[in-house]
């Protein structure tokens, strides 16, 4: 059996630090249908526009969205499908255990 290199298991738990917080999930969540700029998320999540930039830029940091500036507005959107599956998997492990 071969294991996988400490950095390579390192780099796999900051990965998953990320998904250890509710806004920055809540975010996620919104953007898994389209893309959204922040004034919209906000609106959604019923939260500032500040605490929302917050976290999109640590999400942001750690390529779990990417963006695109369209006229004056920045659009986030999931940056890639590896991250809505993982998004997909462990909101269904959790509503079988629930």
């Amino acid at each position: 059996m071969e294991l996988h290199s400490k950095e390579l298991l390192y780099g796999l738990s900051e990965f998953y630090k990320i998904f250890g917080d509710q806004t920055r999930l809540r975010i996620l969540d919104a953007l898994m249908n389209k893309p959204l700029c922040v004034n919209e998320i906000s609106e959604i999540l019923d939260m500032t526009q500040s605490a929302i930039s917050h976290q999109l830029k640590n999400l942001r940091a750690s390529n779990l969205v990417k963006t695109e500036k369209i006229g004056k507005n920045v659009y986030y959107s999931i940056s890639d499908d590896h991250i809505k599956i993982i998004l997909k998997y462990g909101l269904e492990h959790i509503s079988e255990v629930m």
